[in-house]
C-alpha cells in the first residue's frame, strides 16, 4: 500500500520555512508517497508545490465548506467545514507526520499524531517536555534537512 505523509507547518511561513516545506514535498513525491496537508497557504502550499513539481500526489484537507483558498498545487482539495478540527482528519489520514516549524495549529497536529501512535518528524519545530515526567524524552524524531526528514518518517513506519 502507498504511504501517506502529512506535512504540517505555519499558514504564514517565512521564506526559510516555505523552502523547507517545499523540499519536503519534493522528497515525499520522490519517495512515491502521497502528501497530506491542511490545504491552504504557507507551508501547506509550499509542500504541495514541491510535490507537484516532482509529479507527486497531494491531498489538502480544508477547514472551510468550499475549496476557496485552497493551494493551486494540490491534486485534490477536500472541504470539511470543520475549521481547525480538520487537523484530526489530516493526522488520521497520514501514516507519519513531518512538522516544519509551526505555530499552535502545528502543535495540535503533533499532539494528535503522537496520541494516535503516528511517528512525528520535526524540522525546527516544537520540543515537548512534561514537568511531572522529567525523564520522559521528547517523542518527536528530529531531522536536520528535508531529505533526512522523509527518510526518518519512512524508516519509523
Amino acid at each position: 500500500m502507498t504511504t501517506y505523509i502529512a506535512v504540517c507547518g505555519p499558514a504564514e511561513a517565512s521564506p526559510e520555512e516555505a523552502a523547507l516545506a517545499e523540499a519536503v514535498g519534493r522528497e515525499i513525491a520522490r519517495a512515491g508517497a502521497i502528501l497530506i496537508c491542511g490545504g491552504l497557504g504557507g507551508a501547506m502550499d509550499a509542500a504541495a508545490r514541491g510535490c507537484a513539481n516532482e509529479g507527486g500526489t497531494s491531498i489538502g484537507i480544508l477547514p472551510g465548506e468550499t475549496r476557496a483558498g485552497a493551494s493551486p498545487h494540490l491534486t485534490l482539495a477536500v472541504p470539511t467545514g470543520l475549521g481547525e478540527a480538520r487537523n484530526v482528519l489530516v493526522v488520521r489520514a497520514a501514516d507519519a507526520v513531518i512538522a516544519v516549524s509551526g505555530e499552535y495549529g502545528t502543535l495540535s497536529e503533533i499532539a494528535l499524531a503522537l496520541k494516535t501512535a503516528r511517528p512525528v518528524v520535526g524540522l525546527g519545530t516544537w520540543r515537548l517536555a512534561h514537568d511531572s515526567r522529567p525523564d520522559h524524552p521528547d517523542p518527536i524524531l528530529r531531522s536536520t534537512d528535508p531529505v533526512d526528514a522523509v527518510r526518518v518518517a519512512l524508516a519509523a513506519l
